[in-house]
């Protein structure tokens, strides 16, 4: 199956960024091509522009604290796991400690490197990081492969709370849905959305299926259009009726 998420709050879209972006660098950074480690670094300016927003750090350690809470009146609960739930309050109570332990803005480390400054700005040139725009960087691209990981790791290293809270948060909102099977026909979905109030759809297809859905919703409404994979002009998928998992996530 392939999952397709949507989120309907900015909030929930901010962390699902990050948790994109994060995957992304653990990818580039895991190889020892110079040009992936080139990906890496301009992975982590992204992170560092994402995670800089004035109101991430303090909506991650609120929705920490509420989790906290909630779990932790479950303890005793014949019904529930009491192993899990502590692993899962100890890793909430580290990822909180860690954020709540943060000097200044999140990535400030990375914007008081001077170096790393001019190679961001240089970035946003197209074809502006050349040998001869940037020899020092160029340099550093022909450090040892291990060399370059270890930096790069190093700077990753103060977002590593952040990284933390992210996953626990959107790990809590996706085991809250429980998949619901439906149907398509003409490759339309509409559903009326009443008092589900989600916060993340899920939308999950059979790999072999050549469709995607288009996703747009809000709080009363949910609208799915099926469109053939591929270039060129989007159309929709009325070939055959189709089966897909519906997920409805809400913290």
């Amino acid at each position: 199956m392939i999952h397709y998420e949507y989120p309907l709050s900015e909030r929930i879209r901010t962390l699902l960024r990050l948790e994109d972006m994060f995957d992304r660098f653990d990818a580039y950074a895991a190889s020892t091509d110079h040009h992936a480690h080139h990906a890496a670094l301009l992975t982590l300016f992204e992170i560092a522009e994402v995670a800089a927003r004035a109101d991430l750090k303090s909506d991650l350690l609120q929705e920490l604290d509420r989790q906290k809470s909630v779990l932790a009146a479950l303890r005793g609960n014949p019904h529930v796991q009491g192993d899990t739930l502590e692993q899962v309050l100890a890793a909430i109570e580290s990822a909180h400690h860690g954020m709540y332990q943060l000097p200044g803005k999140v990535g400030q480390h990375l914007r008081d490197d001077d170096w790393l400054m001019t190679v961001k700005q240089r970035s946003a040139i197209p074809g502006g990081m050349c040998e001869f725009d940037l020899p020092s960087y160029h340099y550093w691209r022909h450090q040892p492969a291990d060399v370059r990981g270890h930096q790069l790791q190093r700077w990753l290293a103060p977002f590593s709370s952040i990284r933390s809270a992210v996953g626990i948060v959107l790990g809590l909102l996706r085991d809250s849905g429980h998949p619901e099977s439906q149907h398509a026909k003409n490759g339309s979905y509409q559903r009326m959305l009443e008092s589900r109030n989600p916060q993340l759809i899920r939308v999950s297809l059979a790999d072999e299926l050549p469709c995607v859905p288009e996703i747009s919703g809000n709080k009363y409404m949910l609208n799915i259009r099926f469109v053939h994979a591929g270039s060129g002009a989007a159309r929709t998928c009325t070939a055959e009726p189709l089966d897909f998992d519906l997920t409805f996530c809400t913290l």
